[in-house]
């Protein structure tokens, strides 16, 4: 079918701004005569133009008349840039094609009724499904304001994540990783438990070429964290928040190293993670790449902050009732009451398989 044809032609070039533009949506828009591509473009970093001006400022003809397809419906209102609805008109454009409705409260359904209103043909729900999922860190938070967190680790095909050792490296191959660290340059933030950091003295960075470094959390309650660790010894250049549930002379002396502390309360004897979020939220975070070790894990599962699961399983076998497992904490006492993933898909990464699989989000974050 030609138009979900040049929906995923919309959808490739939205991708394009996949960490450059947070906290706004990722959009492409194609203008089509005929079938014939006249122009492209799509939302290239936060400030800029939206899809749809970059789109129609690269026609090699005159759009009058012509077909607009954009992934998410074009806004109506004043930001940092002007409506995109206003250009659309401007430009004579006979027909919009949409992927599916914005649900920023500012517009909501307001753009698609002000292009019919005006005269545009408008069709919505266009390859709705992939779509939606382009942009669920940006949907989930205009609609929760706390940040969508991406659960991820590698284990092995006996669920392990280490040795009995403590040997980790490495669990999944060249591949998986690479798409880890393309998934840092892509969230907005890193987290790890402060157990993590005295284990392994993460760096925490993304290291692709040209890739874009998250804000680094360490859930840390008692500021333990090592002023020689290379977290503190790069707060300089990487922006990193130490999350503590009180202050202490550890946490001021993190704090003049660079370090922001941001104080939460405690629940259980460790950072409260729900009112974490809700700070972080107040903050801007967007999203969260959890790679926290199995206490942070379960911690995490718990007070239902999760929203995405990434679990990156290599064909390996390891064994050893010591070996670490991704989740660990206490766990749950029965099987009917385990956390189960919604929208499964698996996909081969390299050597390894990806499964990626959701949970509800907690109503009362």
């Amino acid at each position: 079918m030609q138009e979900e044809l040049l929906m995923r032609r919309a959808l490739e070039l939205a991708r394009r701004g996949a960490g450059r533009v947070s906290p706004n949506p990722m959009v492409g828009c194609v203008i089509a005569r005929g079938g014939r591509v006249i122009g492209e473009g799509w939302h290239e970093a936060c400030g800029g133009p939206h899809a749809e001006r970059n789109a129609l400022a690269a026609c090699t003809e005159d759009p009058a008349g012509a077909t607009l397809y954009v992934t998410l419906e074009p806004c109506c209102h004043w930001g940092r840039t002007p409506p995109c609805t206003d250009a659309i008109l401007e430009r004579g454009i006979a027909r919009v094609v949409v992927g599916c409705t914005d649900p920023n409260p500012l517009v909501g359904g307001k753009g698609v009724r002000l292009l019919r209103e005006a005269g545009v043909e408008v069709e919505t729900g266009v390859l709705e499904q992939e779509c939606r999922r382009l942009n669920e860190v940006f949907f989930h938070f205009i609609q929760h304001r706390t940040p969508f967190v991406v659960y991820k680790y590698a284990m092995t095909l006996d669920g392990k994540i280490a040795s009995a050792s403590g040997d980790s490296r490495w669990v999944s191959g060249e591949a998986a990783r690479r798409r880890v660290h393309e998934a840092r340059g892509q969230l907005s933030a890193i987290m790890v438990g402060v157990d993590t950091v005295l284990a392994d003295d993460p760096l925490l960075t993304c290291r692709i070429p040209g890739g874009r470094d998250p804000l680094r959390i360490v859930c840390d309650s008692r500021a333990r964290t090592p002023l020689d660790s290379r977290l503190i010894q790069s707060a300089g250049e990487v922006p990193t928040i130490i999350a503590a549930a009180g202050w202490n002379e550890r946490a001021a002396a993190l704090e003049k190293a660079g370090a922001q502390i941001l104080l939460c309360g405690e629940r259980d004897g460790r950072v409260d993670l729900r009112e974490l979020m809700r700070k972080l939220g107040a903050r801007g975070v967007d999203s969260i790449l959890l790679e926290g070790g199995p206490t942070l894990a379960f911690a995490a599962l718990e007070a239902g902050i999760v929203r995405k699961v990434q679990a990156y399983i290599a064909p390996k076998l390891l064994g050893g009732s010591a070996a670490r497992t991704p989740a660990g904490g206490q766990g749950l006492a029965r099987m009917a009451d385990a956390w189960r993933l919604t929208d499964l898909t698996a996909e081969p990464v390299g050597e390894d398989f990806l499964l990626e699989g959701y949970l509800p989000c907690s109503q009362d974050l």
